[in-house]
């Protein structure tokens, strides 16, 4: 397994936010992620790539809630559980977060730029900025334009062509078809897989369940923070009480 998630809690005070999460994602697959809200999806994501360490820290030194973590995760090979979050994009594994979050004030390629700013040799970024124009067209068309005045979905794009500027072995991906139409959302979804198909292993974390069963064999469910059910979409949809309670379906 490329990622390996072995007994995962997380707990803010007396809040349990990821309860024994074991889960993994080998190499070259495309795996999801799914579940109500609420469910812990994105607090699992935080976790794996260093985050919720990094938040834990900063509230060791606020008057915030503690927060404990518990668990090993191993990423190619090495445990990373105690690594800082710089550091495990460096190792190839790279968070696209949900909301887009673009640098509002900066231009395209200046946010794509920011995306390698771990990669310290000039060609291969610019050999990487070519595969992100090639896999997103209207970012090259709009290089010069400033970030903050793209629409929701070139802003998806840019979030997600920004965390392929890291040279990523695996990409975690959050919720990427919030707040997009309904065309918008078949296009990023489609992108997706382009990258998928480029070698680069994905987990995916998203609500719209019908469309990302389609692009994936394995799919994790989750609900409070737990994993209560995994398989192929198929097998999935075909249990009633996971189809209806867990997914909305």
């Amino acid at each position: 397994m490329l990622l390996e998630i072995d007994h995962l809690n997380v707990r803010y005070e007396k809040a349990v936010l990821i309860n024994d999460l074991s889960m993994g994602v080998d190499t070259g697959e495309l795996v999801s992620l799914v579940g109500p809200n609420g469910a812990g999806k994105s607090t699992s994501l935080r976790a794996i790539t260093g985050l919720v360490a990094w938040e834990r820290e900063i509230k060791r030194r606020s008057t915030a809630g503690e927060i404990h973590i518990e668990g090993k995760v191993t990423f190619d090979g090495q445990r990373i559980d105690h690594v800082p979050a710089h550091e495990i994009v460096r190792m190839g594994l790279v968070l696209c977060p949900e909301r887009r979050r673009p640098f509002r004030e900066m231009t395209v390629l200046e946010n794509l730029m920011a995306g390698a700013y771990l990669q310290k040799d000039k060609k291969k970024n610019q050999d990487t900025l070519s595969k992100v124009y090639d896999l997103f067209p209207v970012l090259k068309e709009r290089s010069k334009q400033i970030s903050g005045t793209l629409s929701g979905g070139e802003q998806q794009m840019l979030a997600i062509g920004r965390a392929f500027m890291s040279d990523p072995k695996l990409l975690c991906i959050d919720e990427p078809s919030t707040g997009l139409a309904p065309k918008t959302r078949a296009e990023v979804f489609e992108k997706i897989l382009q990258i998928n198909r480029l070698g680069i292993t994905i987990l995916l974390v998203e609500q719209e369940v019908s469309t990302v069963f389609k692009m994936t064999k394995r799919n994790y469910v989750l609900s409070s923070g737990k994993i209560i059910a995994q398989g192929t979409g198929e097998e999935l949809m075909e249990d009633e009480i996971i189809r209806k309670t867990y997914l909305g379906l």
